[in-house]
């Protein structure tokens, strides 16, 4: 590495780990602060806390990671910029891109990064963060007999296009209360319809009981007389770790698990339901590079910044683009949930239009 090299990331690398450290400490201290009354409220122990926030790490370095990056480009090439350090560059013979490539490549290391963070850690994060607020609210209460776990108002779509709702959900005996099961043909039409006061896993089947049949025909209607059966089995695909993976939303799973949940789902006919699942995962591979994209777009930035206040200049730049550039994203992602575009082109319109306009500013650049 050149010297030129290492001195424009020893710069751009000790702005970028202080933006993160900053804002890591800020959203500690603001969180703290808006959690204060129920903390001394439930007498909630200093080393939960700390397994909160730390739990919490890889949540937040995904989050304040483009913003840091976005910051500590201006500043550092808005720094070069007005110290004239790049005019003896560019006067050297030396081009934009070769100047600013070891800040686009560790926009690329750094996308990397989070990307594997957002697959690896992050899932798992959020379910441990939901237990230990589980605990957090518990206080005091959680030294009394807790009672049994239970999911409320739980829906999936199944196999064979079924589509279960159940009232509440005992993972641990393998119980359900109150279910419905719709089942439907291939163009999304009602064809039976089941109702069971109780159903039970036990030696891999379901069995329900109290159950109430419906049979439809084409047009939606009653077809025959309801089938009452005290106790039923059925033949159901899933089991309770199925119904109670349906605890994790999107953004809890992996692109391994999401891309199962969304094949499972595939012969559902729930056409809603599977675009903005496939949105999400699409969301999971292009949002890690916003660093990188978000670099690019603040290098054209930075070296047109020639007032002395550099790093107040940075800074209020910094706000106005990632303001920007969320904005726009936000209402690409609502236009893919609405069916207004696909999903694919969707989430990577921000970065395709980003991309495009920080080529070229930076083209046109003296």
């Amino acid at each position: 590495m050149r010297i030129l090299d290492r001195y424009i990331l020893k710069s751009i690398v000790s702005t970028f780990i202080s933006c993160i450290f900053v804002f890591l400490f800020m959203y500690v201290i603001i969180d703290v602060l808006s959690r204060l009354e129920d903390i001394l409220k439930n007498q909630v122990h200093y080393t939960l806390l700390i397994q909160f926030y730390l739990t919490n790490l890889p949540i937040m370095f995904v989050q304040v990671a483009p913003f840091a990056c976005l910051l500590s480009t201006l500043y550092t090439f808005s720094k070069l910029n007005h110290d004239n350090e790049v005019i003896a560059m560019r006067a050297s013979g030396l081009s934009i891109f070769y100047i600013t490539k070891t800040v686009i490549i560790l926009g690329i290391i750094i996308s990397l990064f989070v990307f594997w963070i957002n697959d690896r850690f992050a899932p798992g994060a959020m379910l441990a963060i939901q237990k230990i607020q589980a605990k957090m609210d518990e206080g005091k209460k959680g030294k009394k007999e807790k009672k049994k776990e239970s999911l409320i108002n739980l829906s999936m779509y199944g196999l064979k296009n079924r589509l279960f709702f159940i009232d509440r959900f005992y993972p641990s005996t393998a119980t359900m209360d109150g279910v419905i099961i719709l089942e439907q043909d291939e163009k999304q039409n009602l064809t039976r319809k089941i109702v069971a006061n109780k159903g039970i896993y036990e030696d891999g089947l379901w069995r329900f009981y109290q159950s109430i049949t419906y049979d439809f025909d084409h047009n939606g209607q009653i077809v025959g007389e309801p089938l009452y059966l005290e106790e039923e089995i059925m033949n159901i695909p899933e089991t309770p770790q199925d119904f109670l993976a349906q605890r994790q939303r999107p953004e809890n799973m992996t692109i391994a698990q999401l891309d199962n949940y969304i094949w499972k789902l595939s012969k559902s006919g729930a056409t809603t339901v599977i675009r903005n699942l496939k949105l999400d995962l699409y969301q999971k591979f292009v949002s890690p590079f916003s660093s990188l994209v978000i670099i690019l777009l603040g290098i054209p930035f930075s070296l047109m910044i020639q007032k002395r206040a550099t790093g107040l200049s940075s800074i209020g730049i910094a706000i106005i683009v990632g303001f920007l550039y969320y904005i726009f994203d936000a209402v690409c992602i609502a236009l893919g949930r609405g069916g207004m575009l696909p999903p694919i082109i969707a989430v990577s319109s921000t970065h395709i239009v980003a991309l495009a306009f920080s080529v070229y500013l930076i083209s046109h650049l003296p």
